[in-house]
């Protein structure tokens, strides 16, 4: 069985795998590795281990060597060079009246090749744009648009709970968001408070969606005649959370009882502790 280690090279990123090509690293080295965009710097997230070779989807690509404080160095280095490289875009861009919003620029390990990150609202012909950058930088460029979520993603920031977003902390990838979970969870359906920074549905949505309905089978539906200690109700609410019923009472009452309490008409309830 081949062996594979687990490489991240962004925070909250994806994972790829890569052959250790025998040399010895450990979860949280950091290893330059070779890829389609050249030799790049990356975080060992996942120890060395044997997989089938069936579970391997294509050729791995090698560790180069354990990091050494020059490639750090380098990193830090280009960062700045990056900084540089986006107000160049957003210059040329804009001499040439190309509607784009530059986000993210990225240059692997050795700077042989630089990766602009950009949205716009349609597709953009930018070719002359990417000619003047290559004869400015003297290097490959690869200009790559991304959608709603990936600038948010890529840019960072807080969500409506006040905390960093989900995106840029832990999630790797985007799970499909519904406003069908949102109505499983009996949250508002105005946009503006379901709705991230990025625009689209909120990604925590998805995050309880599957606890919402397994706790809401535990309920009756609305509507339906129970019977409580209190006599004969119909139910009006529920509150998956707390695993309570509302039912409103004959006398026009409205109580909140613990599931357990509230039984289909035909059943008798079962009775209190202690009563």
């Amino acid at each position: 069985m081949p062996e594979v280690i687990g490489v991240r090279f962004k925070r909250a990123g994806r994972v790829y795998y890569f052959d250790p090509a025998g040399i010895e690293v450990n979860a949280g080295d950091w290893v330059v590795v070779e890829t389609g965009r050249g030799p790049e710097l990356g975080s060992v997230v996942i120890s060395p281990k044997q997989v089938l070779a069936n579970e391997i989807t294509e050729p791995l690509k090698p560790v180069l060597r354990k990091a050494e404080e020059e490639d750090l160095g380098k990193r830090v280095e280009s960062r700045g060079k990056e900084r540089e490289a986006l107000e160049k875009c957003q210059e040329i861009s804009s001499r040439l009246g190309l509607p784009m919003k530059f986000i993210s620029g990225e240059y692997n390990l050795d700077g042989s090749r630089l990766t602009i990150f950009f949205s716009a609202e349609g597709r953009v012909d930018f070719r002359d744009l990417l000619k003047e950058l290559t004869t400015t930088y003297k290097t490959r460029i690869e200009l790559r648009q991304v959608g709603p979520r990936d600038e948010a993603k890529l840019l960072g920031g807080y969500g409506r709970c006040g905390l960093p977003l989900c995106c840029t902390t832990y999630l790797s990838e985007f799970n499909p968001v519904s406003i069908r979970m949102a109505k499983e969870q009996d949250l508002p359906l105005n946009p503006m408070k379901i709705s991230g920074v990025c625009g689209r549905l909120l990604c925590c949505l998805s995050h309880e969606s599957s606890q919402y309905s397994i706790m809401k089978e535990k309920l009756p539906p609305i509507g339906q005649r129970v019977i409580t200690q209190m006599g004969v109700a119909t139910v009006v609410g529920g509150n998956p959370l707390k695993e309570t019923v509302l039912v409103k009472l004959e006398s026009e009452a409205t109580v909140e009882l613990p599931v357990e309490e509230v039984k289909p008409e035909g059943e008798r309830p079962s009775k209190k502790k202690g009563a």
